[in-house]
């Protein structure tokens, strides 16, 4: 496997667009069209990337920069974090998640972070494992519906 992040362009638009989650995981995640309409109306905190395998798009992510936490009645709570990660119907369990977290968590880290922040809609068909499993403790906030979790980045 070479895996990197590529930034999305003119020429790579359609292959994000075609990335699909599995059917049974589409109420669980937004689609990359929603994604990339979202990060052309918040182009300074939104970074979309592709998720690739060689020459092969294997999913799609997306960073949040510096936000202000809606909970924090005093504005000053900012935080970065995964916004969306969709991983290619029929590429699950190759270890493509893993790597997404892990290099949003390095840029994280290049950016001077010291958290990264996810959501995830909380019951049994969600991703709550997986994130737990790469070390998000729960931080006992919830966004919407969604539950809050925390990476170390220190």
């Amino acid at each position: 496997m070479t895996l990197r992040l590529e930034k999305i362009t003119p020429a790579t638009l359609d292959t994000a667009l075609a990335i699909r989650v599995r059917g049974d995981q589409e109420h669980l995640v937004a689609p990359v069209v929603k994604s990339l309409a979202e990060a052309y109306v918040h182009q300074e905190t939104a970074w979309p990337r592709l998720i690739m395998d060689g020459e092969k798009a294997v999913g799609f992510l997306m960073l949040f920069l510096d936000i202000h936490w809606d909970e924090d009645p005093n504005g000053t709570d900012i935080r970065s974090g995964l916004w969306r990660l969709n991983i290619a119907d029929g590429e699950q369990g190759r270890g493509y998640g893993r790597f997404a977290v892990e290099a949003v968590a390095q840029e994280l880290r290049r950016r001077g972070e010291k958290s990264l922040y996810v959501t995830w809609h909380p019951g049994p068909d969600g991703p709550e494992g997986f994130y737990r499993g790469l070390g998000f403790e729960l931080t006992g906030e919830t966004s919407g519906d969604q539950t809050v979790g925390v990476l170390a980045l220190g």
